[in-house]
C-alpha cells in the first residue's frame, strides 16, 4: 500500500466535501479569535530615528534627570500677512498674546524683533507627553489659544522641536486607516482586471484583509511585548501585497489544472501540491532577510523587521489554509463568466508569453544586453544620490512647524528654532560653554539648569543650550554639531555630552549608514542559501542573484532621479536606502523562485528533442509562457499597493513606495520576462551545476540513442 506524503493527505483533507466546510470554519474564527483576543494590543509609540546607545540619545535620557524635563520650549512666530514691518500696534498686539499663552514659569519678556523689523518670537514653554502623539494634544491647544487670540494683519505659527515632533504625530491622524482604504480599492481593481470576473476577487480579498487585519493585531502585540517601534503602515503594505501575490500565484495554478481536471477538487489539490512550495520558499525567504534587520541599531528598523517577518507569516498562512476550503466550496463557477474547463483550453503557443519567451530564447544575448543596458541607465541615476532630509523637507505638505521655521529662517539664525544642548559635570560649566563657543557658527552657549546628584552618583550636572547660524538639518549644521563635540569633549573631567535635534540627526545617519553595511550583505546571503537550498544548484543562484542586484540598484537609480528631478527632493531620507534594498532584493527574490521553480519543473519533464534548444531552455519557455501572466499580475499589484504609501504625509513613505513600486514593474518586466529568461538561454542546462536536471525518460531516451544513433544529435539532460 503506498503512503501518501504529509501535505497530499493535509490538501485532500481541506479540499473534500465535508473537510472544506470544517476548515473554512476554522479558519474564519482563528482570524477572528486573533483579531478580537488581541484588539488592544498597542504598539509602543515611534522611537527616535538615532541607535539607542548614541550620544544624543544618552543625553535625552540624561535630561529626564534635570528639573523641569517635562516640560520644552516652543516658540510662536510673527508676521504680517502683507510682508511689511511690524508696527508699535503688532507688537503690542503680539504681547497680548503671549500673556495668553504664557506657561506658569515663564518670564515674560517683550517680543524679540529680528533686525529687519519684518518678523517677531516670543518663547514659551509646554508640558510635553509621554510622546509625540501626547505632546500633538498640548500642541493643538497651544494653537487653539494662539488662533483664539490672533490679530488682525498678523500671520502666526507655532514651531520649535516638540512642534516639530508633534507635527509628525498629528500627520499620521487617520492616516492608516486611509492606506487601507486605498490599498483595499486598487487591490480590488487590479484583481477585477486579472480574473475578469465580479465574484472571484472578492475571495483572496477577504482572506488577505482578514489576514492584515490579523496581522495588525498581532505584530502590536509583538511590539508592545517586545517593545519594538515600527511603522504599522509598511507592514500593512506588505501583507497586502505579499498575500495578494500568494493568491494569485495559488488561483492561476488552479486555473490551469482547470483546463485539464473535470474534478475541480483534485484540480484545487494539484494546484496546492504545485504552487505550495513556490510560495513557502518565497515566503520564508522574505520573512528570513527581514529577521536581519534584527541587527539593526536605529530602533525603527530593527522593530520593522521582526514585526514585518510576523505579519507576512500570518499572509502566507491564510493563503494556504484558508483559501482553498473557500475555494473548494465554491468550485470552478467562482470564475463565472469565463469559466475554466478542459474543453476550453488554448493551445500555449498562442500565448503571448510562449512567443516572449520563445523570442528571448532564440536570441538571448541581444536579449540580455538590450535588459543590462536599460537596467543600467536606470542604475546610472545613483550618481549624486545623497541621503538625509531636512526637517522643511520631510514633509509631503508643509506643516505649521515647517512654515514657522522657513519664516524664522529668513529674519533670525535659524538655530534659534531647535537649540542643541549639552549636559556635563557642572564644576566644568564655564569651560565647556568657552569650548562651545570658540567653535566658528556658535552664536551663545548659555547655562539653563542643573540637577543634584544623578544615579547615586556625588556630582552635579548642568545643561547648556547652544544656539548656532545655521538652520538644523543642513549639512553646515550637521557639521557644527560634530565641531561642537570635539570641541567639549575635550575639557578634561567634564564628562560633555551633545544632544538635541540636530545631533540625533547626526547620530541617525552613522546609524543608518552602518545598518546598510551591515545587514544588506546579510539580506544577500539569505537569499543566495534559499536559492541554494531551493534549486539544489551553485551557478543559478549566483546568476539569479547578479539579477536581483542589478535591477534593485536600477530601482533606486530610477527612484533616487525621479524624485529629484520630478518630486524637487533633493535627497532620499536616511531609512529609504537599507529598506528599499531590503525589499526589492527579498521580493525580487519572490519572482525568481516564482519562475525558475517552474522552469525547473518544466526542464524536468522534457523528454524528447522537439528542437535544437537544450532541455533548460525550452524549460524557461514553458515557465515564462504558464507565470509570465500572473508574475505580471502580481508585480502590478504590489507595485501599486507600495505606490499607496505616496497617501500618507511623510516624504519618507512615499520615497519608499516610488522607488519599490518601480522596482516591482522593472523586476518583473524586464528581469523576469526577459534577462533571467535570456541567461537560461545562454547557460542552458549547465544553469543547474552542479545538478542535472531532467526526467527519467529524457535520460532513458538519451542513452538508448546513444548506440543507435550514433551520428544524430538528441537535445536533453541527464538524469538527477
Amino acid at each position: 500500500m503506498t503512503r501518501t506524503s504529509l501535505p497530499t493527505r493535509l490538501i485532500a483533507t481541506l479540499t473534500s466535501k465535508r473537510g472544506a466546510r470544517i476548515a473554512a470554519v476554522v479558519a474564519l474564527l482563528a482570524l477572528v479569535a486573533i483579531i478580537g483576543g488581541l484588539g488592544r494590543a498597542a504598539a509602543p509609540p515611534r522611537a527616535g530615528a538615532a541607535p539607542v546607545d548614541s550620544e544624543s540619545m544618552q543625553v535625552s535620557r540624561l535630561l529626564e534627570q534635570f528639573p523641569g524635563s517635562d516640560q520644552q520650549s516652543v516658540i510662536v512666530v510673527a508676521s504680517r500677512t502683507d510682508g511689511g514691518t511690524l508696527t508699535e500696534a503688532d507688537l503690542a498686539a503680539f504681547t497680548d498674546v503671549q500673556t495668553a499663552v504664557a506657561n506658569s514659569g515663564d518670564t515674560l519678556r517683550p517680543p524679540t524683533v529680528s533686525d529687519d523689523g519684518r518678523a517677531a518670537i516670543i518663547t514659551t514653554r509646554i508640558t510635553v507627553g509621554e510622546d509625540n502623539t501626547a505632546t500633538a494634544e498640548v500642541i493643538k491647544g497651544l494653537r487653539a489659544t494662539v488662533a483664539e487670540h490672533q490679530p488682525a494683519g498678523l500671520e502666526l505659527q507655532v514651531t520649535g522641536g516638540p512642534a516639530f515632533g508633534a507635527d509628525v504625530a498629528s500627520a499620521f491622524d487617520g492616516a492608516d486607516f486611509t492606506l487601507l482604504i486605498v490599498t483595499i480599492a486598487v487591490v480590488a481593481v487590479l484583481l477585477i482586471v486579472t480574473y475578469r470576473s465580479p465574484v472571484l476577487w472578492l475571495l483572496p480579498l477577504t482572506v488577505v484583509g482578514l489576514a492584515d487585519q490579523a496581522a495588525n493585531r498581532a505584530t502590536a502585540a509583538l511590539g508592545g511585548a517586545l517593545e519594538l517601534s515600527f511603522d504599522a503602515g509598511i507592514i500593512s503594505v506588505l501583507v497586502f501585497g505579499a498575500g495578494t501575490n500568494y493568491a494569485l500565484l495559488l488561483i492561476s495554478r488552479y486555473r490551469e489544472e482547470l483546463l485539464v481536471n473535470d474534478d475541480h477538487r483534485e484540480a484545487l489539490r494539484k494546484a496546492w501540491l504545485g504552487a505550495a512550495p513556490a510560495i513557502v520558499a518565497s515566503n520564508l525567504t522574505v520573512v528570513l532577510a527581514l529577521s536581519t534587520l534584527v541587527l539593526a541599531v536605529i530602533p525603527g528598523t530593527r522593530g520593522l523587521g521582526a514585526a514585518a517577518a510576523l505579519g507576512l507569516l500570518i499572509a502566507a498562512a491564510a493563503v494556504l489554509f484558508a483559501l482553498p476550503p473557500v475555494l473548494a466550496l465554491c468550485g470552478r463557477r467562482v470564475f463565472w463568466p469565463f469559466v475554466p474547463r478542459p474543453d476550453t483550453a488554448a493551445s500555449e503557443r498562442s500565448s503571448l508569453w510562449y512567443a516572449i519567451g520563445s523570442r528571448v530564447v532564440a536570441k538571448p544575448l541581444i536579449a540580455l544586453v538590450g535588459g543590462l543596458v536599460l537596467l543600467g541607465v536606470m542604475a546610472s541615476g545613483l550618481a549624486g544620490t545623497t541621503t538625509g532630509l531636512t526637517q522643511l523637507e520631510k514633509f509631503r505638505v508643509p506643516s505649521e512647524s515647517a512654515v514657522g521655521l522657513t519664516i524664522l529662517s529668513e529674519h533670525f539664525p535659524p538655530g534659534e528654532a531647535q537649540p542643541t544642548t549639552i549636559v556635563a559635570n557642572e564644576s566644568s560649566a564655564d569651560e565647556v560653554a568657552d569650548a562651545a563657543k570658540s567653535v566658528p557658527g556658535v552664536i551663545r552657549a548659555t547655562v539653563i539648569g542643573h540637577t543634584e546628584g544623578l544615579d547615586g552618583l556625588d556630582r552635579r550636572l548642568v545643561r547648556i543650550s547652544v544656539v548656532g547660524t545655521p538652520a538644523p538639518g543642513t549639512p553646515e549644521s550637521l557639521e557644527l554639531v560634530r565641531q561642537v563635540r570635539d570641541a567639549v569633549h575635550a575639557v578634561d573631567g567634564a564628562n560633555a555630552q551633545v544632544g538635541g535635534t540636530v545631533a540625533e540627526d547626526v547620530d541617525a545617519r552613522a546609524g543608518n549608514a552602518r545598518d546598510l553595511q551591515v545587514i544588506a550583505p546579510l539580506i544577500i546571503a539569505v537569499c543566495g542559501l534559499i536559492l541554494l537550498v531551493l534549486l539544489r544548484s551553485v551557478l543559478a543562484p549566483v546568476v539569479l542573484l547578479l539579477a536581483n542586484l542589478i535591477s534593485a540598484a536600477a530601482a533606486i537609480g530610477a527612484g533616487s532621479w525621479l524624485s529629484r528631478i520630478v518630486f524637487d527632493r533633493a535627497a532620499l531620507d536616511l531609512q529609504v536606502p537599507l529598506l528599499s534594498f531590503l525589499f526589492l532584493v527579498a521580493l525580487g527574490i519572490d519572482y525568481t523562485i516564482f519562475l525558475v521553480h517552474r522552469a525547473r519543473s518544466e526542464t524536468r519533464h522534457v523528454s524528447t528533442p522537439l528542437d535544437r534548444r537544450s532541455a533548460t531552455a525550452r524549460g524557461i519557455v514553458a515557465a515564462v509562457t504558464h507565470t509570465g501572466g500572473v508574475i505580471t499580475s502580481a508585480g502590478i499589484v504590489l507595485a501599486a499597493v507600495f505606490a499607496a504609501l505616496g497617501v500618507l504625509p511623510l516624504v519618507t513613505l512615499g520615497q519608499l513606495g516610488l522607488i519599490v513600486g518601480l522596482g516591482v514593474i522593472v523586476d518583473t518586466i524586464v528581469v523576469r520576462t526577459v534577462v533571467v529568461p535570456a541567461l537560461f538561454g545562454l547557460l542552458g542546462d549547465r544553469i543547474w551545476w552542479p545538478s542535472r536536471v531532467a526526467s527519467p525518460a529524457a535520460a532513458a531516451s538519451a542513452a538508448q540513442s546513444t548506440d543507435g544513433a550514433r551520428g544524430g544529435r538528441v537535445d536533453v539532460a541527464t538524469s538527477e
